[in-house]
């Protein structure tokens, strides 16, 4: 009997801990959904406003110099120079902390981006913005590091989900993002609850979620899932393609203009002479493209090239913003032109290009399937884990955040821990 009251005590012990648990991440989640959410929605609703005025005065595209100069002054004025998403990612593993000042910043300089005309994103702003709240957050409640690295993947989860309106993807991807091979199970409730919420006052603020309806999607069958898988190897062989450009870029530009003041005027001329040869759809984020690929089958062949260029030069030259969407364009584009000879309609290959793309930059298959979810529906969900799988495979160890840890082979039961992009850095 003793031994039973002992057992019994021992497991109601284990019992409360775990509901203390649940509860503080509940309450702190909410915290953090909550103030992501409204963090969300204004940053939404600037990049949206500014878009539109920059759409409404093409003058303004001139200002891009000047609006790299503003920038790069404030980041230096922060003592935050080459302060991104990278270390918001290494901050989870990590003791360093998530400046405060990054928040501000990142949203800042990305509207003056979008505002200009530079090609960018959104999820980069997303990513930091919500870590620095997570973090700023855990800082009140005085959490402990352990639990300051939940916090800061609640936050990243709360902003892009309200950003994007995919509180699943959002989940998800911060979970696996961080480590490729590991999942940290331990975020799931805080980082769903966060979603959630978030993605709630989004809704509040009748800011639409992300989503397409696609048509001529084929029946499951042998040939459609051979064509599926072709179209990912192709768009895994583009995402090292596009890794590539973004970082040697980036280091191009470092070396060759090793002020950030004259690299920030000088990206800012590219993009303009480059504006004036190809005008009006690869500035800003390019969402009205994409849904032309996705909802009409139609892109330019050379559409996703040039937003490669585009991106490349905004971002490695000093601009804020993110990769994603352009991700999304360049994938929707060139799965549109691509998966047309492949002999896939082009609408549906256009959501398969998408989604197979934004799988080989992150290295997030899971996440990518249910971004495909979210965005196209759940009916034809097996397509989407065949182009994920594929192109996760086939993408090698290349990746847009290059302290992402890549934890286990994707070809082997191996344990390799390195980060993304190592053995290039090695060479």
């Amino acid at each position: 009997m003793k031994q039973f009251l002992e057992q019994f005590r021992y497991n109601w012990k284990r019992a409360l801990g775990y509901l203390k648990a649940l509860i503080k991440w509940v309450l702190l989640a909410s915290v953090v959904g909550a103030v992501g959410g409204l963090v969300g929605v204004a940053f939404h609703m600037s990049v949206e406003q500014v878009t539109d005025l920059r759409e409404a005065h093409g003058w303004l595209l001139y200002l891009l110099p000047a609006g790299g100069l503003l920038i790069a002054g404030m980041y230096k004025l922060a003592k935050l120079e080459n302060k991104g998403t990278d270390e918001v990612i290494d901050s989870v593993r990590s003791k360093k902390s998530v400046p405060i000042l990054l928040a501000p910043l990142i949203f800042a300089s990305t509207v003056i981006t979008h505002l200009c005309g530079g090609s960018a994103g959104r999820e980069g702003a997303a990513l930091q913005l919500g870590g620095s709240i997570g973090a700023q957050v855990g800082r009140i409640f005085r959490l402990d590091e352990k639990d300051m690295h939940l916090i800061t993947l609640c936050g990243m989860s709360g902003v892009f989900s309200a950003l994007f309106g995919t509180p699943m993807t959002a989940t998800v991807f911060a979970l696996e993002v961080i480590s490729v091979g590991v999942v940290y199970y331990s975020g799931i409730i805080p980082c769903l609850i966060s979603a959630l919420i978030a993605y709630g006052i989004s809704i509040l603020f009748h800011m639409d979620p992300v989503a397409f309806s696609v048509t001529s999607v084929p029946d499951y069958a042998v040939l459609p899932f051979v064509k599926v898988a072709a179209l990912a190897a192709l768009c895994a062989g583009l995402s090292i393609l596009f890794c590539l450009l973004m970082t040697f870029t980036h280091k191009g530009a470092a070396r060759l203009f090793k002020n950030t003041f004259l690299r920030a005027a000088v990206g800012g001329a590219v993009i303009i002479g480059l504006s004036l040869i190809f005008p009006h759809d690869y500035n800003g984020a390019g969402m009205p493209i994409i849904e032309r690929a996705i909802l009409e089958g139609d892109a330019v062949p050379y559409a996703f090239l040039l937003k490669m260029l585009f991106t490349a030069v905004t971002i490695g030259f000093g601009f804020k913003g993110g990769e994603i969407v352009p991700t999304f364009f360049i994938g929707a584009t060139f799965g549109c032109v691509a998966g047309s000879l492949l002999g896939l309609d082009p609408h549906f290959a256009a959501a398969i290009g998408l989604i197979a793309l934004f799988c080989a930059v992150v290295n997030c298959p899971i996440a990518s399937v249910f971004l495909g979810i979210e965005l196209f529906g759940a009916e034809h969900f097996l397509f989407y884990a065949v182009a994920c799988a594929f192109s996760f495979v086939l993408s090698g160890y290349f990746g847009l955040y290059s302290t992402q840890k890549i934890i286990y082979s994707k070809t082997r039961a191996e344990y390799i821990n390195i980060n993304a992009w190592q053995e290039v850095q090695n060479d």
